[in-house]
């Protein structure tokens, strides 16, 4: 009787411990912890959603926080692991994680808008023109009437110029 209850005590904990969070609750976590300004462990709470519920309707919105964390280099290591990020590295991943928004979650609300920043980060900070141009024009095809295509066609005019050179062209323009 003793070890019955003993036993039944361990498998309850056991079970108890073991129990999958929800969606909600890595998106909750994850939320905190941006506030809280704990960017490794909201990263890691959206990482875990997104993981274990690939299809909520809660990922592509936790992709694409991840992707800003990473783009605004708050990380300075990867999720996951502690092999120090670069500039570069971390720009790299934020937007590959912009760029899955679109690809993986197409009816999501932040799916153009994480089209346009991929586009943009490989732009003018990766200085990549040629997969930054092959993002603005899948851009322009997938959303020609979106509120950020004019933004868009401005930087596929304006890719790989300095700022002189912008003005200088803007100035040619109006004349």
């Amino acid at each position: 009787m003793k070890y019955s209850f003993l036993s039944a005590l361990i498998l309850s904990l056991i079970f108890i411990g073991c129990t999958k969070k929800s969606d909600q609750y890595y998106m909750d976590l994850g939320n905190t912890s941006l506030n809280q300004k704990d960017y490794a462990g909201a990263a890691s709470a959206f990482s875990s959603l997104v993981i274990e519920y690939p299809s909520s309707e809660l990922a592509p919105n936790a992709i694409f926080k991840m992707a800003t964390i990473y783009q605004n280099q708050l990380l300075k290591t990867e999720v996951g692991n502690n092999i120090p990020l670069t500039r570069e590295q971390s720009l790299k991943k934020a937007s590959d994680l912009f760029r899955n928004v679109f690809d993986k979650y197409p009816q999501s609300p932040n799916a153009p808008k994480a089209l346009f920043l991929s586009g943009f980060i490989l732009s003018n900070d990766l200085k990549d023109y040629s997969d930054a141009t092959a993002a603005f024009n899948l851009f322009l095809k997938q959303y020609p009437n979106n509120e950020l295509s004019a933004s868009v066609k401005e930087e596929l005019n304006n890719m790989g110029l300095s700022p002189e050179e912008i003005l200088l062209n803007k100035k040619t323009a109006q004349k």
